[in-house]
């Protein structure tokens, strides 16, 4: 039996009652001289109903009718509802999992309600690192938790492939490409230093030759001064772009920057894919921003009102809508910022039918909430509708030493590295195994241990173990009948066996939870449990008895075990091995 049938027999009570039925909320009990599940629905309405909080409980049991599955129903201190389940409820779980598969922990709470997600998005202006890692890995476990309980989730990458940054990459792959035809070049302070632009600038002496090729008198002479030389490094990288652009000319410009952008693109696409993360859609921020989307949803606000102009800019009175402050929509020299491009995408993903739509992004983009929300305002579409989950920083930790990274610089971890170093399962594992809003430590020695420390590893070990079983069976040329396992589970009277199938029986809600809470650490932590008990009762009990029939119900509890683990490790994109 299952939280949403007690719920669904309390409500049934109330309507008997003819009693408005509030939100129903049931928990497990702790300690089982409580029960096994409790319900607070009583001190709920003893204000509105003008009653005492136990009488108001009786008033509610001696409403529900008897069931063979409940044993017995207690009102215990103040007013709570004890609900005692019987054996035949207890392991009804085990019944479900083996029916039901890989489809156990499946609803249809969403009711095929269109999700849109956004995750990563990063700039494709070098590979992915440590901290994309995380919001790779967070996305697609939520993503595929909301799928399991009923949405219809869209995923999509925002490629930037427009913007200053892919400037600043292109120009610093083309100074590069320079050095590498003998050029002398003393390099900018605030361009891109990785190894992969090194890689890029060969790649265009493969496909142009020497097409690209400026003495550097041209590029150099009159530029504002860098950083190291007493100047802004930010004035100088754009004034080397502006010089870039000028001396390259439009079409020549456009070619380096689409085989930066074609390189990095696929390499970004590759190690994704590697990592078990895929999109239903990348989209162009370039192709976007170069139709009229932009220019329509301005339109709409001149319409409402909601512009003005100043100094020769056009604003949006996003104040009007919660904003800290108006926003910019047109600079007076007529370029769309950020925030407008921005603002016509998220409009642009409600036009196109979703329902809701929800933005993985990093902690930095706290002042980005308020305006997008004040853009959907001012359309008429719900602050709630846009949701933002904010991953923070991850810092890695190898021998006890943080690892120092800077990505403008190229000295980084890149997301491929880490998975290259502690596999993609602990990397998957490690990076939800925290509240989105919480820092990650990620300790790489824990991530390889083969240890009970290591939660990966203690988790797989479990399935692993339930597979070794079910081998050692069949080396003694033993038999299994699930059939008869199902018919005698209340066989099963050991603590240990108890306790382990109370916990399969909470699966089904702590996929509910994390999908509807956006937490997949709800899971890595059920699993933690699972493997926990599966452990102590590998540890003290016998699976292989002689007596046929606990061996059956005994291997029917494991095989239930199995499935669980397998279908919550691959919610998390984390193997289930059978040997190990």
């Amino acid at each position: 039996m299952t939280k949403p049938q007690i719920a669904e027999i309390i409500q049934n009570a109330l309507a008997t009652l003819a009693i408005e039925v509030p939100p129903i909320q049931i928990e497990a009990t702790k300690d089982k001289k409580h029960g096994d599940y409790a319900c607070n629905v009583a001190l709920m309405l003893a204000k509105p109903l003008g009653k005492n909080p136990r009488d108001v409980a009786k008033m509610i049991v001696d409403a529900i009718p008897s069931t063979p599955l409940i044993q017995k129903i207690e009102i215990a201190g103040p007013g709570f509802i004890n609900f005692f389940l019987t054996n035949d409820a207890i392991f009804n779980v085990i019944h479900r999992i083996i029916f039901a598969k890989e489809n156990f922990g499946r609803c249809d709470i969403g009711k095929n309600k269109k999700i849109h997600i956004e995750f990563v998005s990063a700039n494709p202006n070098g590979p992915l690192h440590v901290g994309h890692g995380r919001h790779a890995a967070f996305g697609a476990v939520v993503s595929d938790l909301l799928a399991t309980i009923g949405y219809d989730v869209h995923r999509e990458y925002y490629v930037n492939d427009a913007g200053r940054q892919m400037d600043i990459v292109t120009t610093s792959t083309w100074l590069r490409y320079l050095e590498l035809q003998h050029e002398k070049i003393i390099f900018p302070a605030n361009a891109y230093r990785g190894s992969y632009v090194i890689d890029m600038a060969k790649q265009l002496i493969e496909k142009y030759g020497e097409k690209f090729l400026t003495s550097t008198d041209k590029i150099f002479t009159d530029l504002p001064k860098d950083e190291p030389e007493g100047g802004d490094k930010e004035t100088y990288i754009d004034a080397l772009i502006i010089r870039a652009k000028a001396l390259l000319g439009e079409k020549n410009y456009r070619e380096i920057f689409d085989v930066v952008l074609s390189f990095i693109l696929k390499d970004i696409r590759e190690d994704l894919s590697e990592f078990g993360v895929e999109y239903q859609q990348w989209f162009s921020e370039r192709a976007f921003t170069e139709s009229d989307v932009v220019q329509k949803n301005i339109a709409v606000l001149k319409e409402k009102g909601l512009t003005y102009v100043e100094d020769g800019a056009l604003w949006f009175r996003a104040t009007q809508f919660g904003d800290e402050k108006d926003r910019v929509l047109q600079r007076s020299n007529g370029v769309y910022t950020y925030f407008a491009n921005d603002f016509a995408y998220h409009m642009h993903k409600f036009e196109r039918g979703f329902d809701c739509a929800i933005d993985v992004f990093g902690a930095d983009h706290h002042g980005y909430i308020p305006r997008m929300r004040a853009g959907l305002l001012a359309h008429g579409i719900a602050a709630d509708k846009l949701v933002f989950l904010l991953g923070q920083f991850v810092t890695l930790y190898r021998n006890g030493v943080q690892v120092q990274m800077s990505t403008r610089s190229g000295s980084f971890v890149t997301l491929r590295e880490l998975r290259e170093e502690v596999g993609n399962d602990a990397a998957r594992f490690f990076y939800v195994m925290r509240r989105c809003e919480q820092h990650i430590d990620f300790d790489l020695d824990l991530a390889k241990s083969k240890t009970n420390e290591n939660p990966v590893f203690y988790i797989q070990y479990a399935h692993a173990r339930i597979c070794s079983v079910f081998r050692q069976l069949l080396d003694k040329n033993l038999s299994f009948d699930m059939e008869n396992g199902l018919k005698h589970l209340t066989l099963l009277q050991e603590p240990e066996e108890l306790q382990l199938t109370q916990t399969l029986s909470h699966y089904e809600d702590v996929i509910r939870n994390a999908g509807m809470q956006y937490e997949p650490h709800i899971l890595t932590n059920y699993l933690r449990d699972l493997a926990t008990d599966f452990h102590s009762y590998y540890n003290k009990q016998q699976f292989i008895v002689e007596e046929n029939t606990l061996r059956d119900a005994r291997l029917t509890l494991i095989l239930a075990t199995r499935q669980v683990l397998q279908n919550g490790l691959k919610l998390l994109g984390v193997n289930a091995p059978q040997s190990m």
